[in-house]
């Protein structure tokens, strides 16, 4: 009899921690962040909103956790802290880097063919192309930005130009492209690199002084952006990865106001081996072994 009891008991405690495990699952917290190159307050405004629209399709209990900037996320991600990321192609190839098994598993169709845009102070005249930045002072957004410093660092290079050694004293890095875009209406600089996502928007939104700011220089393309998760299914359970990719690929320009923000229409699939060019020059360039 005792043996039956002892028998119950093991049975209902392993039921007991089952259940427990189902209920921490359903009431975990799914962290999604994003490298911060854009304005703070509008940031944490459309990827609320999109956290919302996650948190609808999924059933997960989305949260966005804002950063201070790409090292932080990128940091974040290692340590588990956080299960969604929007990357820029270097801080997608560190972040996976540092944690096996994480992939990107979207991206917008503009990804494929990013580009880079280097702008002037409007009144100079000797600058006309990209060889004509040497001698010039110049900004770069955060050093680990890939539209903002590594592919614009990398494009001066097979100009000729080494930005360390070139230009009208060291770069500037500023942090983010409005910050760039910033310290050029400013003249704080004569030059600045950033994405031309976010120059086409300024653009076209009437943000852009063109009394004081023009576009000079457009680069080749290449990848850029994507959302890359984490490890997630041992932490949430099983499918929630493809629960999660499928959530992004549904997602519309009427999905949430990050559409917006993001220059989005919908995302499409993604895989690590896009982003092995990335790899290549910022190991060249040294930004990572």
């Amino acid at each position: 009899m005792k043996t039956l009891f002892a028998s119950f008991a093991t049975g209902f405690t392993a039921l007991g921690v089952l259940f427990s495990s189902v209920a921490t699952a359903s009431t975990q917290t799914f962290k999604i962040s994003a490298i911060p190159d854009y304005d703070a307050a509008e940031m944490t405004r459309s990827f609320d909103s999109f956290a919302e629209y996650l948190t609808k399709e999924t059933g997960l209990n989305v949260k966005y956790v804002p950063v201070t900037d790409y090292a932080a996320v990128v940091t974040a991600f290692r340590r588990g802290e956080i299960d969604l990321v929007w990357f820029g192609g270097l801080t997608g190839v560190q972040a996976r880097a540092k944690v096996a098994g994480s992939e990107a598993i979207a991206q917008r169709p503009q990804d494929e063919k990013f580009q880079s845009v280097f702008i002037k102070q409007k009144d100079l005249a000797d600058i006309k192309n990209i060889q004509d930045v040497k001698k010039h002072s110049l900004a770069f957004g955060s050093e680990s930005s890939t539209s903002g410093h590594l592919m614009p660092r990398f494009f001066l290079n097979e100009a000729g130009i080494n930005p360390d050694k070139d230009l009208d004293g060291s770069p500037v890095y500023s942090g983010s492209h409005d910050k760039t875009y910033g310290l050029v209406e400013a003249g704080s600089v004569q030059v600045g690199a950033v994405n031309k996502q976010y120059w086409d928007k300024m653009v076209k939104e009437g943000k852009v002084n063109n009394a004081k700011v023009e576009l000079f220089y457009t680069t080749p393309e290449y990848y850029d952006y994507n959302w890359t998760i984490n490890v997630v299914d041992q932490k949430f359970g099983a499918g929630t990865k493809e629960k999660v990719k499928q959530a992004l690929l549904k997602a519309d320009a009427s999905s949430s106001q990050v559409m917006n923000l993001l220059s989005a229409e919908k995302f499409i699939e993604s895989k690590n081996d896009n982003y092995q060019g990335i790899e290549k020059v910022a190991k060249e360039l040294k930004l990572i072994k």
